[in-house]
């Protein structure tokens, strides 16, 4: 694709003749025009999917509201196109959160900042593989020297945010702007100051939005997260495999979108569900070529097993009908 500097610089040549500028600037005209048809066709299986959902499930009162998606086709990994539905909406993302814990431990470990230890390993591996609530505690410890524990006063709570708020100024420095990623994930409920630093009315619970969430899938399949050689490692932890059998109906492998990949197809993804919140994030890779990142966020329907297969499903035919 030529870049808009480029183009510039190629026009600025004295030497070209008229009929070469005239090619050069008609061939840009084309590139432009072709980037935004095939960002149209994305947006358009995108609607699709959403229309599709809130008519099959309108007897489960499904409502936009409830609903958020973003769709980005990587066939190009270079150029990236995107396409949403409700994207920077911030959503309580559940488990999701998991998934920048794991690329800000890859940063920490990185920089030397934190220690690679057999323990560190073990928690990383059971906070995405098996989504270990107890494993992402001991995490987000790491990540940010805090411990939870009693209530402490006023002063040394604010401290102590200060310090947990670390996993949020490394993504601001990146640029994800609309998220808060500094709680941990409970199998029940926090307590002390843990749930002091949620809030009163749960204003500081963890917030995601599907852009952001896409993105930062992106950035690991590409190889972009950290380095690509800790990009790799963070895939391994989340590939998935769609034939596995077991009769966990939360299963990441086929409980959410893995459920409705036909044979051959490959995915990687980071499930997230609670009593109201139900979501997934996912990379797939079809056996007819078509690569993209799909990541869907689904609220007060957090114990439905149809939707989100569903509009995995509707999603996996618009890309195989994609021009």
């Amino acid at each position: 694709m030529i870049r808009l500097s480029i183009f510039l610089m190629i026009m600025k040549n004295r030497n070209l003749s008229p009929i070469a500028r005239v090619l050069v600037c008609t061939l840009a005209c084309c590139v432009v025009a072709n980037a935004q048809v095939n960002k149209t066709s994305l947006q358009a299986v995108v609607d699709s999917a959403v229309k599709t959902a809130l008519a099959k499930f309108a007897d489960k009162k499904l409502a936009e509201s409830q609903l958020a998606m973003t769709l980005i086709d990587l066939r190009d990994p270079q150029h990236p196109v995107n396409a949403s539905f409700r994207g920077n909406e911030p959503i309580y993302p559940a488990s999701v959160v998991k998934l920048f814990y794991l690329a800000a431990a890859h940063r920490w470990l990185e920089d030397k900042k934190i220690l690679d230890t057999p323990e560190l390993q073990r928690a990383l591996k059971d906070m995405i593989v098996d989504s270990s609530n107890d494993a992402t505690q001991y995490v987000v410890d790491v990540l940010t020297q805090t411990t939870g524990g009693f209530e402490l006063p006023p002063k040394e709570m604010a401290e102590w945010q200060e310090k947990r708020n670390a996993v949020n100024r490394y993504f601001s420095s990146l640029g994800y702007t609309n998220i808060n990623v500094n709680q941990k994930t409970f199998c029940e409920d926090a307590y002390g100051r843990e749930q002091a630093s949620r809030g009163p009315n749960g204003e500081n619970r963890n917030k995601l939005t599907t852009d952001a969430t896409a993105r930062l899938m992106m950035e690991i399949v590409t190889g972009r997260a950290v380095t690509p050689a800790r990009s790799q490692q963070m895939m391994q932890l989340l590939q998935r495999d769609p034939t596995k059998k077991t009769s966990d109906a939360d299963s990441q492998d086929i409980g959410f979108s893995g459920s409705t990949l036909p044979a051959g197809a490959k995915f990687w993804a980071k499930a997230g569900w609670t009593t109201v919140a139900r979501h997934d994030a996912t990379y797939i890779e079809l056996p007819t070529g078509e690569k993209f990142v799909f990541v869907i966020f689904t609220t007060e329907h957090g114990a439905d097993h149809e939707i989100i297969p569903s509009i995995a499903y509707t999603v996996i035919e618009g890309m195989k009908n994609m021009k």
